[in-house]
């Protein structure tokens, strides 16, 4: 199992109650598809550095997990069908990245 990490930034004209259902339709299709899902976060609104689809932000979001590779293009071909994704990345996480990863995470529990 690979460990990965997914930035991806929804519509801003969604509503909260949206973006929650949005967020949680695809953290179910990783876990339905036997991915273990290690941290998600709630970046919130922010501005775009550059207009997309005449939008100047967005909300974003982030999923770290571990799945099988085979699972990546299922989940961006969702990823595009989807209107209310205006952007997405999917990264694989090398160790040094797992390690900062984790070291990130620590900081944001120490600061809560």
């Amino acid at each position: 199992m690979n460990h990965y990490e997914t930035v991806f930034i929804l519509n801003p004209v969604l509503s909260d109650d949206q973006v929650k259902e949005t967020v949680k339709k695809y953290e179910d299709f990783l876990v339905s598809k036997g991915a273990k899902m290690i941290a998600k976060e709630d970046w919130g609104l922010k501005k775009l550095a550059y207009p997309i689809q005449n939008k100047k932000s967005g909300f974003y979001h982030l999923f770290e997990y571990q799945i099988d590779g085979e699972v990546i293009n299922p989940l961006e071909v969702e990823f595009r069908r989807d209107e209310r994704f205006m952007r997405y990345l999917t990264v694989k996480l090398d160790k040094h990245a797992v390690a900062w990863a984790e070291r990130r995470r620590v900081k944001l529990k120490e600061k809560a």
